[in-house]
């Protein structure tokens, strides 16, 4: 199992336009391809304007041919788009993870 660990920054101020835009365009698609994410949080103090979620695959393989589903399927290609233009996201960062054998995720 590999845990995709992505991290963007948000726009000060752009947090709420960026779930929602997210929420009416991206999830659904991204969803139908990866299914739910194991999380999807924003940062309520700290490191503020901070968006991290979080994707469960069997390995490497498994990842690449859902994202490239993913990728392919139209409405994706819309919200890429639109987030695109909206300009709300600063940068990304990501990292895929491996849960220790003591972790209730399930191996």
């Amino acid at each position: 199992m590999i845990v995709d660990v992505r991290t963007y920054r948000v726009k000060p101020g752009k947090m709420p336009h960026e779930l929602d835009l997210y929420d009416k365009h991206g999830l659904a698609p991204q969803v139908r391809h990866l299914g739910f994410p194991l999380a999807y949080l924003y940062s309520e103090s700290g490191d503020i304007n901070t968006l991290v979620h979080l994707w469960v695959f069997e390995d490497a393989a498994d990842r690449a041919r859902r994202r490239a589903a993913m990728m392919s399927d139209p409405e994706w290609q819309t919200y890429l788009r639109l987030a695109d233009d909206a300009g709300f996201l600063v940068d990304q960062r990501n990292s895929l993870m491996v849960p220790a054998s003591f972790a209730p995720i399930k191996r």
